[in-house]
């Protein structure tokens, strides 16, 4: 195996797009590991990205996240799941585009909210980023990030309608 053919695959995207158990299952196809850039943050900090938002401020967040890129970006054989604001960063966009493929998964609007709506988690771990928050949240910063996430990505996979196994067989199909 060429060192290309290890590069890491990073999955970019809107929170609620599937990103953290897609990662998990192409992984598992591909007989690599996974992580989650979020989670490995929260677990080093030792506090939710809601605290360290509360805290710190999302400038400090921001400089954990690109630190984790940099790290991240070294590895080989590992789907990374990366946050939705991942790519918010020209230095995190031109790391992962240098170290590996980018797989930007999206859905509608619509679903996103939904996603959001019946994960208990996110409300606990993840900061609303405008003061609306909610679909409001949802609509303005996609319509911010879409541009980015397009520039960056390798691939794009909607998930709309399908399970994260269809979506994980998508990506893998396409590597």
């Amino acid at each position: 195996m060429t060192d290309k053919d290890a590069a890491p695959i990073f999955l970019i995207g809107y929170r609620g797009t599937g990103k953290s158990t897609v990662a998990r299952q192409v992984a598992e196809r591909l007989g690599y590991d996974s992580i989650d850039a979020d989670e490995e943050i929260e677990h080093r900090a030792g506090k939710s990205i809601a605290a360290i938002f509360a805290e710190e401020g999302e400038a400090a967040f921001r400089d954990l996240e690109s630190q984790m890129i940099a790290e991240l970006a070294h590895l080989q054989r590992y789907v990374i799941a990366l946050g939705g604001g991942a790519v918010l960063r020209d230095t995190n966009r031109k790391a992962i585009r240098a170290a590996g493929t980018v797989v930007w998964l999206t859905a509608p609007v619509d679903v996103i909210v939904a996603r959001l709506a019946a994960d208990p988690a996110t409300a606990g771990r993840r900061p609303n980023l405008t003061k609306p928050g909610g679909r409001e949240e949802v609509e303005a910063l996609l319509a911010e990030r879409t541009p980015i996430y397009r520039e960056c990505a390798t691939l794009t996979v909607d998930t709309n309608g399908k399970t994260c196994a269809q979506v994980a067989d998508e990506i893998a199909a396409n590597l």
